[in-house]
């Protein structure tokens, strides 16, 4: 892209980054924008990227492209000689997932880190809590899915392909890519676009929802924000907190701001989350459950977070680093999967998708909200809290932290998430197998 004249010319990766700044800037004026006390926040990064892909992602295409020599066909003749030829390939799709897949990790890995503290006292006193809540949510969402397909399946041709296209809207609603990953890997090879379609239909609601749901939740009860605090967090939890604080002085650092330990905890949580258990006779050709990036990032970063030292070594960041990394995660990860998501929005859109899209994202949260609340009695800040890990929000998670005022919501989504994560997998493909 050239301007004032050709004096300036961006393209390639430079042209990319240009792409990502400026989404990010308009991104978060848009988040800043509030009607009645509620906002977009971070999501509104996630707005702009979708609008931005959906309009400009075909000229991104055109500008990351490089040339691959492709190797020399084989001859039916022996010792023929056959020219190599040159193609253009489009590295776009790469570049994006790339910045999705890092901002996961930088996010993740922060809230790991920042949940690890007290993450296994809260765990320990809400344990079956959290199992069941995760449970329900899941369970929700795939008796959702499951309702949609008996009131629409008569106005549908192949039943086959609108299952696929459900399961996809399901792993959308709950912004789970392993769900997404499951249903592919389960569907016939002929549905497995059905199921990227609806996956993308469906995402924008799903990560704008629970957005909006935590936001919209305690205005709506009135909540007393500085009594819901300290509910979560508790007297005893805060002189942990203060005497972990100490710890750290006396101890060996890496680094000034904890970025080395920060990278190791995300690199060891990459290779756990890359380790794959096979599910079907076929072993790793065929299903498989993996913790993924996210699940791997996330628990090795909440060990290192509760240990807090190795010895004298001091293996937890500086708070700040994470504040920053966390925000900075996130933002990268909205845009990644923003923009590749808008280039196929429009394309695939269908109004009543959306709606069944919608519906698999409001229906779990209400009916884990309340049961969270009257059966087991969970305060404000952790109900929401395990209602982002349920629904496996990382941009939620993000926003309600916010609302909140405090870190300590983490605890609660970092304890829901894996019970979710393997949940949503595991009913994804039983749906594609009974529907």
């Amino acid at each position: 892209m050239s301007l004032f004249g050709g004096v300036i010319s961006v393209t390639g990766i430079g042209f990319l980054m240009l792409c990502v700044l400026a989404v990010a800037a308009v991104g978060y004026a848009l988040g800043r924008i509030t009607v009645k006390g509620v906002s977009l926040g971070t999501a509104g990064v996630f707005i702009v990227a979708l609008v931005f892909g959906a309009l400009c992602f075909k000229y991104i295409d055109t500008q990351l492209v490089m040339k691959v020599t492709m190797p020399a066909a084989e001859t039916a003749e022996a010792g023929a000689e056959a020219a190599a030829t040159t193609v253009t390939k489009s590295y776009a799709s790469n570049a994006l997932k790339i910045i999705e897949n890092l901002g996961l990790i930088l996010f993740v890995t922060s809230v790991g880190f920042i949940a690890g503290p007290n993450f296994f006292k809260n765990l320990k006193k809400n344990f079956k809590s959290y199992i069941l809540l995760g449970l329900i949510i899941i369970l929700a969402g795939a008796g959702a899915c499951a309702a949609c397909f008996f009131i629409g399946r008569g106005g549908e041709s192949d039943s086959k392909e609108f299952v696929a296209m459900l399961v996809g809207i399901l792993s959308g609603s709950l912004t789970s890519t392993p769900a997404f990953s499951a249903a592919k890997a389960t569907v016939l090879p002929q549905y497995e676009d059905a199921v990227t379609v609806g996956h993308g239909i469906a995402y924008l609601f799903g990560v704008i929802g629970v957005v909006l749901f935590v936001q919209l939740i305690p205005k709506l009860t009135k909540a007393n924000m500085e009594e819901e605090r300290a509910k979560l967090a508790g007297s005893s939890a805060a002189a942990e907190e203060k005497t972990a604080e100490k710890a750290p002085e006396k101890l060996f650092s890496l680094d000034k701001f904890g970025i080395g330990i920060f990278a190791l905890a995300a690199a060891l949580g990459v290779i756990l989350g890359a380790i794959r258990i096979p599910l079907s006779s076929k072993g790793l050709d065929g299903t498989t459950f993996s913790l993924t990036t996210t699940g791997g990032a996330l628990i090795v970063s909440l060990l290192f977070g509760h240990f807090r030292r190795i010895g004298r070594l001091n293996i937890t960041p500086d708070k700040k680093t994470l504040e920053v990394f966390r925000e900075t995660g996130l933002m990268l990860f909205l845009i990644g999967a923003g923009i590749a998501g808008g280039a196929n929005f429009v394309k695939y859109f269908k109004a009543v998708y959306f709606l069944y899209g919608v519906a698999m994202t409001v229906i779990p949260m209400i009916i884990g909200f309340f049961f969270a609340k009257y059966v087991l009695k969970l305060s404000l800040l952790n109900n929401l809290g395990s209602i982002t890990g349920g629904m496996t929000s990382t941009p939620a998670l993000g926003t309600l932290i916010n609302v909140a005022g405090t870190d300590d919501v983490a605890s609660a989504y970092a304890a829901t998430y894996p019970i979710a994560l393997i949940a949503v997998v595991l009913a994804s493909q039983f749906l594609v197998l009974l529907l």
